[in-house]
């Protein structure tokens, strides 16, 4: 029973995917009940997992494994598929996308991630990997009168299923040389074994490398946010990258802790590679999803900047950053949303010309969440950039954190032509007024986090310190 209770959640999920998948097939025009029903199940799991946040449990042989930082990531998961709900429901609606389908592939795609962030073994978290994946595959698609859709959903298909075989084909390498697939087995087979199980770490981290868009696997990332219809695109942004960020933390801190030196460099070029051409590369895109693709790509190589480090203070920037991220991630992708006029969504650079004229309250949050991914202080991008940049010193490797200053500089140039371009360029017509509920608690929220963050970050700062002391 107590088994089945700390499981509870998972069960939840895969239930609850079933009951919507059902009731969507036999009930027409079910879509708002389904939301709603979705949303507060979404709810009462987070409910859940605050109260058994503390638990620490290994189920099936130590192949599934749940603690604190497992439980943080969940919630951390949940509250980005929430609020993506609740903000894309009228884009949803406006685009003929408002399918039943939509909320089932959610629900498994959360599944997977899930089954990602809580494996000890490698089959079990590849097995949670396809799993997302496979619901990545049909969101980016999901728009069936889109050529555009159904490129990036082809793309990304062809792509992942590459990185997947890479990843695949390194846990297979793994088992030949280790004889086993868990992880705390493979910790123990590497402090003996130095050769063989390199070869296996390479392919593996291309996999997830791949996954969490960093350079140079992110090819596919700028034509997927572009393609996809840009609620999908909000989704791709938060929820998958926390469980693959996750995952790349756990897997190279447990079963590949005593390979630090060698993994180590690999993570250094992957994160200074990221940081760079995610900042130069989105100083000439012209299509918001597109920068914001570019952007991302930028903020993972400051997370990985952290997991390269892996101390105790490193990793608790990572978690710190990767919270943080979503918080911004969600208001600019809401106000994103936001800029429709007539049924018609934009998303090019030069639609914000003179927002701050006719939309002010809009601008003002455009610019706040703008800046805060441009890390100035004192909004919650700055304390994030910061705590990496900590860590980094604090272990002496000055010619990092100088690298990665500089990077930084350069990815502020294209947030403040944005600002830019909202502030100074003449206006054009106006867009609709918003009047979804739900896009609007998306960018109060999220703007008054990132703005507010700097009063209490202790707040933040002393719930990741403990989490991250289960990483092992």
């Amino acid at each position: 029973m107590f088994l089945n209770l700390l499981l509870l959640p998972e069960i939840i999920l895969v239930l609850g995917s079933f009951f919507v998948l059902l009731l969507g097939v036999f009930k027409e025009n079910s879509y708002k009940i389904l939301n709603f029903l979705v949303l507060t199940t979404l709810f009462i799991i987070i409910f859940f997992l605050i109260f058994q946040f503390n638990e620490k449990k290994n189920f099936f042989s130590n192949f599934y494994n749940i603690d604190p930082f497992v439980n943080f990531i969940k919630l951390l998961i949940l509250g980005s598929i929430i609020f993506t709900l609740l903000l894309t429901k009228q884009y949803l609606e406006k685009q003929n996308l408002l399918k039943f389908e939509f909320l089932v592939i959610i629900l498994l795609s959360a599944v997977g991630m899930f089954v990602m962030v809580s494996a000890s073994n490698l089959i079990v978290f590849y097995l949670g990997l396809e799993l997302q994946s496979l619901c990545l595959y049909i969101m980016a698609s999901i728009n069936t009168k889109s050529s555009k859709s159904s490129e990036s959903g082809l793309k990304y298909f062809v792509l992942g299923s590459l990185a997947s075989g890479l990843l695949l084909y390194g846990c297979s390498i793994v088992y030949g040389f280790s004889g086993t697939l868990n992880y705390t087995e493979i910790s123990k087979f590497s402090s003996t074994e130095t050769i063989s199980l390199k070869f296996g770490l390479v392919f593996i981290l291309c996999g997830i490398a791949f996954k969490v868009s960093a350079v140079p696997f992110h090819m596919w990332t700028p034509d997927v946010y572009e393609g996809s219809p840009t609620a999908v695109t909000t989704f791709f942004a938060i929820a998958p990258k926390v469980a693959a960020i996750a995952a790349f933390v756990k897997f190279l801190n447990v079963p590949y802790i005593n390979y630090f030196n060698e993994w180590k460099l690999l993570l250094l070029i992957l994160s200074c590679a990221s940081m760079f051409l995610g900042a130069v590369a989105a100083i000439a895109q012209s299509n918001l999803k597109r920068l914001m693709a570019y952007s991302s790509i930028s903020h993972v190589g400051f997370i990985l900047a952290g997991v390269t480090i892996s101390t105790p203070e490193a990793l608790n920037a990572v978690v710190i950053y990767t919270f943080i991220y979503v918080i911004m991630n969600i208001g600019i992708f809401s106000c994103i949303l936001a800029l429709k006029r007539k049924e018609n969504y934009y998303e090019n650079i030069f639609d914000l010309s003179g927002i701050s004229k006719n939309h002010p309250l809009l601008a003002l949050s455009f610019t706040i969440l703008l800046f805060s991914l441009a890390g100035i202080p004192p909004l919650a991008g700055f304390f994030a950039k910061l705590y990496i940049f900590l860590a980094i010193i604090e272990q002496k490797m000055f010619y990092f954190a100088a690298f990665g200053l500089i990077c930084a500089v350069i990815a502020g140039f294209y947030y403040l032509r944005l600002i830019k371009i909202i502030y100074f360029d003449p206006p054009k017509e106006n867009f609709d007024q918003i009047n979804s509920k739900g896009l609007k608690i998306s960018i109060i929220l999220s703007t008054l986090i990132v703005l507010l963050f700097f009063i209490q970050p202790s707040f933040l700062t002393e719930i990741t310190s403990d989490v991250i002391k289960y990483i092992k």
